[in-house]
């Protein structure tokens, strides 16, 4: 079965250059120009949509490993009951576990470094199954977090800031105090380091200290827990989740999902990736606009050769069906290799990144900036089929002028000088 003539002679212009003239080398040279720059846009474009979502799912992952799926809290600022309340959350069929805590701010000093903290008080036996790091951290430590005994596990980043190690003593000061003659004094009490823990998140394993729950509550002077942790079987399901247990509940007591905690954060990052995509695709619009040019270039040199096909009966959607192959090839080389290239750039970040580092001496994500300190990527679908269809599209679409202009072309006239 014999191929259309259109694609022959465009499949034939495309390959231009190779045992032609000079001229069809430099056009040769224009059209490799145009899929380059096609195919760096979509290579962009996947390497950092990926890296971004990496970073949010890495950061997302890592905080709540700390975090809570969903949390109940207490108008009073105090859940009395919690017992009962922990026997209707796990009613709930989308509910893994619940545990108490109690949270609050704190000044760590060791008399010569000072640094705020968030105290968390947590049940030892009940915390491994509603927190990631509590179940890292070894049951052995945790059960040296005796009621009474005001032993802590805090982060090794913040360990390191202060200086101390296991078996050292740090001094809390909470903002609840004793009022004397004096004036307002803050409660001070000194604890004993028996463990160090690190989520992978900066932030928390900087400035997070866990102790016993009454010996917080002590601290603090609450007659029951802050609020109580719940973990799902899906954390996509929080919000949802929340909404219907927030429905549940005793008055007084609602539930908050971890969508709602750093919402800002979450909302800035995909601000940012929305405003990166756009700009990267104006890389994949400079690659339409080169093949604009080539296209246009393409037409005036084959003038004669687009009149000798008019004489010999191609009609002009025959001539514009020609040049629009020669875009669309070259959109669809452009296309293939951006998206190989920018998969095997995002899926091998985690060896890429740590050998560039290695070469220039230099790190690209400081954890006390960034959170975490490797470049995370996570490729999806989501993202590279819409990248690629619409560059292709955009490709296809800066075919069309220039092909029009070729079949607008009459025989005479381009034959007059030949």
């Amino acid at each position: 079965m014999a191929l259309p003539f259109e694609l022959l002679v465009g499949l034939r212009y495309t390959r231009a250059g190779r045992k032609g003239r000079r001229k069809d080398g430099f056009m040769s040279f224009i059209s490799g120009i145009s899929v380059a720059s096609i195919a760096v846009g979509v290579m962009a474009l996947i390497v950092v949509l990926s890296v971004m979502n990496g970073f949010q799912k890495e950061v997302r992952d890592r905080m709540l490993s700390v975090l809570s799926h969903v949390e109940v809290h207490a108008v009073s600022g105090t859940v009395t009951n919690w017992e009962d309340v922990t026997a209707t959350l796990k009613q709930h069929e989308a509910v893994v576990a619940s545990a108490p805590y109690v949270a609050g701010q704190a000044l760590v000093s060791t008399g010569r470094n000072v640094r705020g903290a968030l105290l968390r008080g947590i049940d030892p036996e009940k915390e491994p199954a509603v927190s990631d790091v509590a179940s890292t951290i070894g049951a052995n430590v945790l059960q040296s977090l005796t009621p009474g005994s005001f032993h802590i596990v805090i982060g090794q980043d913040l360990a390191r800031i202060l200086g101390v190690r296991i078996g050292d003593k740090l001094t809390f000061i909470v903002p609840k105090g004793n009022v004397t003659p004096a004036g307002f004094v803050p409660r001070m009490k000194q604890m004993t380091v028996t463990g160090l823990f690190s989520s992978g998140h900066y932030e928390y394993d900087s400035g997070m200290v866990f102790t016993n729950l009454k010996d917080a509550a002590t601290l603090y002077r609450l007659v029951g827990p802050s609020g109580i942790r719940v973990k799902l079987h899906d954390m996509q399901q929080a919000k949802d989740v929340a909404t219907e247990l927030s429905a549940t509940l005793p008055l007084g007591l609602y539930a908050t999902d971890w969508t709602r905690q750093n919402r800002t954060w979450f909302a800035a990052v995909q601000v940012e990736k929305r405003m990166m995509g756009i700009i990267l695709f104006l890389i994949v619009l400079v690659g339409a606009f080169g093949l604009v040019s080539t296209l246009v270039m393409t037409v005036t040199e084959k003038q004669a050769d687009i009149a000798i096909l008019r004489t010999l009966g191609a009609t002009p959607r025959s001539i514009m069906t020609v040049f629009m192959i020669q875009g669309a090839v070259v959109g669809f080389i452009g296309v293939s290799l951006g998206v190989a290239l920018g998969l095997g750039i995002a899926c091998n970040l985690d060896v890429i990144v740590p050998a560039i580092e290695a070469v220039t001496g230099t790190q690209f994500l400081p954890k006390e900036i960034y959170y975490i300190s490797q470049m995370p990527s996570d490729p999806r679908a989501s993202d590279i089929i819409p990248i690629a269809v619409f560059s292709f599209l955009m490709s296809l679409a800066a075919t069309l002028y220039p092909s029009w202009r070729a079949s607008r072309i009459r025989p005479a006239e381009a034959l007059r000088y030949e």
